[in-house]
């Protein structure tokens, strides 16, 4: 795999299950892993709810995919874009993949892409099944995120995630004082969900975990340790 700003990153956009208006924040988070030098966009642009999507294609360098409705009730859309990302899979030259969708049919797509050692980022909403967000890397709730980078209202943090860190924070080594390093930690709740902390209105997981009265923090150096207090 190539480094930093040399990965070659492929994002698929499923146009029926994606709003134009996240676009510009999906591209700016896959920044995370490299260059975003394919963006394809699959649908019928036949549909007028497509019509939001038509009047950005080429402001973004966009490539439409037409997938007609063959049968009703079927998406040959979904299909395509599975076969694609095999395709660019086998290809060799991708890095990583970004799926802009809320549909629980890429679940099986992201888990291999994910077998082969590549980064995955899904980019939906709320209604976005678990299944799906779990086969992801990173599954970011666009919903959540403010507009224009304007200060939002955070999402209300629930108690599941306040348990998946002090599970991370127990599983990693600690000092006398009780404190964990925070990369190790990362890595821990890495292995174990796909949730990303821009989903929760912070942008790194420090500044998450600093907002949370659970824990407390102790920078050393350019390292952050931390330790839970309740």
């Amino acid at each position: 795999m190539a480094d930093g700003k040399h990965r070659n990153i492929a994002l698929l956009i499923d146009a029926d299950n994606a709003s134009p208006n996240d676009l510009d924040a999906a591209l700016t988070i896959l920044g995370d892993l490299g260059t975003v030098n394919i963006r394809r966009i699959y649908g019928n642009w036949k549909k007028t709810g497509l019509s939001g999507w038509a009047k950005i294609v080429h402001r973004h360098a966009l490539e439409p995919q037409q997938q007609f409705d063959i049968t009703k009730g079927k998406n040959a859309t979904d299909m395509k874009m599975a076969i694609d990302a095999m395709d660019l899979l086998y290809s060799g030259h991708v890095d990583g993949f970004g799926i802009m969708s809320s549909d629980s049919d890429f679940m099986p797509v992201a888990m291999r892409l994910r077998q082969n050692g590549l980064p995955v980022y899904g980019f939906g909403s709320s209604k976005a099944p678990q299944g799906f967000r779990q086969a992801c890397t990173r599954f970011i709730d666009l919903t959540n995120l403010p507009a224009d980078g304007a200060e939002g209202p955070k999402p209300e943090i629930d108690l599941e995630l306040i348990t998946l860190i002090g599970d991370a924070w127990k599983a990693s080594r600690r000092d006398k004082d009780g404190f964990a390093s925070l990369s190790e930690m990362g890595q821990r709740i890495a292995n174990r969900s796909s949730f990303d902390t821009r989903s929760y209105g912070f942008s790194r997981l420090s500044d998450l975990i600093e907002a949370l009265p659970n824990f407390a923090t102790e920078r050393r150096g350019d390292e952050l340790f931390v330790r839970r207090v309740r």
